[in-house]
């Protein structure tokens, strides 16, 4: 039969580290730390087998579970000494989501569950405080009622406010046994009026409730969101965990908190972590409450006065290191820890691979290898290749002026600079308009997932370093300041106040998440410096690598960028980008709009010049690599006139009336230009555009090969060919080119003509291809709009839903269909190579930095993917993962 429930607990347990996928992260866990010997109070792990079982039978359970399910209660109340449901001496439990990877703040957790008016009572006389026992009572109802019985938590927040506020009271902690009981019957009340039914007594009708509202969270929106942001398949499903409840809630001896064994912005190899007296975790997550430090150093290094755990509670801290250590030898790699202290001893909630900022990942990883506890290839693949971006791009000037308004917690590195919006609902609006945005909360929550990814960095006036925002914001890669307390947020009247300064929503403010800084206006960047552990890890990755990483530049910026990230040459130069500058546009346009090929010739004579100094700069740059230069492939209305004023400017430099221009733009106008007049099919009308574009490339290869005292060696890469006698025209007249410069200019000059492989009968034909073509160049993102039948600029109005519904896994102009546009460039491949043994394969479409894709071209046999110039590094580390996968 199969076994939907697993135990743990009292130095034993029936899973292990490895059954994450049956288990999740946290069984699996808890079973690993159990088996260590560490104090794990006992429980009980729900199977993501029945999750699955769950959705997949009407959101039904098999029929053995409730059977399992009550024997594994007795087993722990037998562990504890106590008894579910029992007034005398009642067992509580948590209830705890657990999906195989790591989705904090996503799902639901239920605390304190098993209390009603008579176990209440038998809890305070257990644990000789009634106090204790109704603030875990008054909390219980909040949170069940929120989460199983979908009464908003902003009912009960706004009934303790009032409360608070008649009594003058600043903090929770100051509500007495007698205003507890107070709040539980308002509490109640509220839910009764709310549903309709009153709050649920019998406490197996709240566990099965707490079960099914974690199975339920699974598919809740910002469980959604953060799956699809991360790439988790909906198939995996959730664990549930029951466990016995220890409480951090039980005066001044009891405490709750959350530690990371290394710092997990920096990755210094320090205590970090923070910790709330007489607390439950929910408040040190939540960011109800601001936490304090775990250590004395970082309390001191911080100017906080409340005192660090290490000198109010110095015997549990010494615990504490002892289990870091542990933990992150047994693992071998930095652990996030929950912990409860209760009335002096401590207790083990939860270990996981800690989140970890780009920085902290290459530190740890660097710093692990070193200290022998994993090899340099282990190191290569701890870091997540996505994670770099944060590394890549601008900080703040330090030599800038700013103006800063406060100071936070700095919980999560790097600098943004935007408008500020007050909800994540308003934040992804005005990102999807295109304006740089900061979301500035009093904290974050689960539902404002989207936001926070549609927000370039992230403010709030409370929480700690381990905060909602904290932790969602260093794993997405978002600057993040937390716990600014000075802010004065009024989320309705849209204001933020801060020293005397009242800012509203669209006024521009900057965060620096690496100090904490909040200023005014936007503060000027500088670009970042790579060297350090990223230069440590990247050439471990680049030794063992295969595939070559080029850059798709066209401008000097790019190529020169790419360059000191590293890349082996350009991949991808798209002429027609070179013509958007306003001195060029206009000659473009001319050539486009000339109906005779004098007129075009004469266009063009403007354009040689400008052709040939943007290839001697890009050549100069690569300094003897490879460069890929794809002749003219624009969507012609990419370029034409649209407006009088436009048309004007054309016929007057053309020589024409108005109304010649006007017509000849009407006869090029096209239903479907992305699969109209474009490509090589320009070569085959004009060829005089090719004969241009290849002269300037011949002339600036030799001009930047004799300053050198070397050789420059062109790739010249025919676009959007689908038959071999294209490419045999156009070569035949590259070719006729590549003899006059030689001839003009006394000098030999080396060439290679290959094709842009971006339609389906291309890659199909692809030996054919081969016979003419001397390399290969996989155009993805139009490989992938015809293989679909999908435009990617028209996708997105549709795109979300098929993801949702399971149709496609990934966006597929994002990661490569493997199945499809993957299959054809497998053919294409192996055919073009039966054909040219010796044939050059590449990929220049955005899949290029995609590290699954890359994956994929490791398989495949090519020889380098080409990206944008800010994911170079992603894709040599990328790069690197897949070979020591393969």
């Amino acid at each position: 039969m199969t076994k939907w429930v697993y135990t743990f607990g009292d130095g034993k347990a029936d899973g292990r580290a490895d059954m994450k996928n049956l288990l999740g992260g946290k069984g699996a866990n808890l079973a690993e730390m159990s088996h260590l010997g560490l104090p794990v109070p006992p429980g009980f792990t729900i199977t993501t087998e029945v999750c699955t079982y769950y959705y997949d039978h009407g959101k039904t359970y098999p029929d053995t579970l409730t059977g399992d399910v009550r024997a594994a209660v007795a087993d722990v109340g037998a562990k504890v000494g106590a008894i579910f449901g029992d007034k005398d001496n009642p067992l509580l439990v948590s209830v705890r989501s657990g999906a195989r990877a790591s989705m904090p703040g996503m799902m639901d957790t239920v605390l304190n569950l098993g209390l009603n008016d008579e176990t209440v009572a038998g809890l305070a006389r257990q644990a000789g405080d009634e106090r204790f026992a109704y603030d875990s009572y008054r909390r219980f109802i909040q949170m069940y009622s929120d989460v199983v019985l979908d009464v908003g938590h902003h009912h009960f927040e706004e009934i303790l406010e009032i409360h608070k506020e008649e009594k003058g009271y600043t903090l929770d902690t100051e509500l007495t046994t007698a205003d507890l009981k107070a709040l539980i019957v308002e509490y109640k009340a509220k839910v009764a009026a709310e549903l309709g039914q009153p709050f649920p007594v019998d406490v197996n009708e709240q566990l099965w409730g707490a079960i099914g509202a974690v199975f339920g969270s699974w598919r809740n929106a910002r469980a959604e969101t953060y799956r699809r942001l991360n790439d988790i398949p909906e198939s995996w499903g959730t664990a549930v965990n029951v466990q016995a409840m220890v409480f951090g809630n039980m005066g001044e001896t009891s405490a709750t908190g959350v530690a990371f064994t290394r710092n997990p912005s920096t990755g210094t190899a320090e205590i970090y972590g923070e910790y709330l007296i007489n607390a439950q975790g929910e408040d040190v997550v939540a960011g109800i409450r601001t936490p304090q430090y775990l250590s004395k150093a970082a309390r001191v290094a911080a100017g906080d006065t409340k005192p660090s755990m290490e000198e109010s509670l110095p015997e549990v801290f010494t615990q504490l290191v002892e289990v870091f250590h542990t933990l992150e030898r047994h693992y071998r790699d930095m652990q996030d820890i929950e912990f409860t202290v209760q009335r002096g001893k401590l207790w083990m909630l939860q270990t996981r691979s800690g989140k970890r900022t780009a920085k902290a990942a290459l530190k740890i990883a660097v710093e692990l290898a070193g200290e022998g506890l994993i090899d340099r290839e282990t190191a290569i693949l701890r870091v997540d290749p996505q994670m770099l971006d944060q590394l890549l791009h601008p900080t703040l000037d330090p030599k800038a002026p700013r103006e800063i308004l406060t100071r936070g917690l700095p919980a999560s590195p790097g600098a943004a600079s935007g408008i500020i919006s007050f909800t994540a609902d308003d934040t992804e609006k005005l990102a999807a308009s295109g304006r740089k945005v900061i979301l500035v909360r009093a904290e974050t929550s689960p539902e404002d997932i989207h936001g926070m990814h549609a927000a370039q960095g992230i403010l709030t006036s409370r929480g700690g370093m381990t905060s909602h925002a904290a932790v969602v914001a260093r794993g997405m890669g978002r600057p993040c300041v937390s716990g600014a307390g000075a802010l004065k947020i009024d989320a309705n009247a849209q204001t933020m106040t801060v020293m005397g300064k009242v800012l509203k929503r669209g006024d521009v403010i900057t965060i620096d998440g690496a100090t904490g800084e909040v200023m005014l206006g936007e503060v000027p960047t500088v670009q970042p410096e790579l060297s350090g552990d990223f230069s440590t890890l990247m050439g471990w990755a680049d030794s063992v690598r295969r595939l070559k990483v080029r850059t798709n530049a066209e401008t000097p910026l790019d190529a020169e960028t790419a360059r000191r990230f590293g890349a082996e040459g350009i991949g991808l130069c798209r002429t027609e980008h070179m013509f958007f500058e306003a001195d060029r546009i206009l000659a473009v346009r001319e050539m486009i709009l000339s109906a005779e090929k004098a007129g075009r010739e004469a266009a063009l004579a403007k354009l040689l010049p400008v052709q040939r100094g943007d290839f001697v700069k890009l050549f100069e740059i690569m300094a003897g690599l490879p460069v890929t230069i794809r002749l003219l492939d624009p969507p012609l209305h990419e370029f034409l006139p649209h407006t009088e004023a436009e048309l004007a400017e054309v016929a007057a430099a053309a020589g024409v009336p108005v109304s010649v221009i006007k017509t000849r733009a009407h006869d090029l106008a096209e239903a479907n230009p992305m699969l109209g007049h474009r490509g090589c099919r320009l070569g085959i009308t004009y060829p005089e555009i090719y004969e241009m574009q290849a002269r300037a490339i011949f002339e600036a290869a030799i001009e930047v090969g004799e300053k050198a005292g070397s050789t420059v060696t062109p790739e010249i890469m025919i676009p959007l060919v689908a038959t071999k006698a294209e490419l045999d025209i156009l070569k035949d007249r590259i070719a006729i080119v590549a003899k006059a410069v030689a001839a003009e200019k006394g000098k030999d000059i080396p060439y290679l003509i290959g094709t842009m492989i971006e339609l389906p009968r291309a890659a199909l034909r692809g030996g054919e291809i081969a016979e003419t073509a001397e390399f290969f160049s996989f155009g993805t993102n139009d490989l992938t709009q015809t293989t679909f039948g999908i435009s990617r600029d028209d996708a997105a109005h549709f795109l979300d839903d098929y993801l949702r519904a399971g149709i496609f896994q990934k966006d597929p102009f994002v990661s490569i269909d493997e199945d499809g546009v993957g299959e054809l460039v497998r053919i294409a491949a192996e055919r073009g190579r039966k054909t040219r043994e010796k044939l050059k394969l590449g990929i220049c479409g955005e899949h290029g930095g995609d590290p699954a894709s890359i994956a994929f071209c490791e398989k495949v046999g090519l020889d380098y993917v080409s990206c944008s110039p800010y994911r170079v590094p992603i894709a040599r580390l990328a790069a690197a993962q897949a070979a020591l996968h393969k």
